[in-house]
């Protein structure tokens, strides 16, 4: 019988704070990765498909809508969780583009472990899916 594969999770947030608290509440359960910013977080998007990818909104250089749009070229399923503090009102645009939830910030780890738990929970049953098809 062949071992489960770890999850993986790509956390894209500028603040270092904010991303090193994700990697840490996250690091133990699923293979963790995070970029600084969206060009780094779309390099490794080119090598590794993830289960799920936690992004902020408003970063330097590519905007959340810019990496929503490269992701879903890149890998079509795989759910988008968009964390902001300043855009509560771009929430509906973000989830009709195809985000699987947007949090704003401040949101609770708990909301954030459940939210990253069934973004992850959707993604698997959908690949495996398509690996008994």
């Amino acid at each position: 019988m062949a071992a489960t594969r770890r999850a993986t999770l790509l956390v894209v947030d500028d603040d270092p704070i904010i991303r090193g608290l994700i990697h840490q509440l996250f690091g133990e359960k699923y293979e963790c990765s995070t970029a600084d910013r969206a060009e780094q977080a779309l390099e490794y998007l080119e090598v590794q498909n993830y289960d799920a990818i936690i992004t902020d909104v408003f970063m330097p250089g590519l905007s959340g809508i810019q990496i929503l749009q490269r992701i879903r070229e890149l890998h079509l399923t795989t759910p988008v969780i968009f964390i902001s503090g300043k855009s509560e009102e771009l929430q509906e645009s973000f989830i009709g583009m195809g985000a699987f939830a947007f949090l704003s910030k401040p949101f609770t780890l708990e909301l954030l472990e459940a939210t990253v738990s069934k973004a992850i929970a959707h993604h698997q049953l959908y690949r495996e899916g398509l690996e008994g098809a």
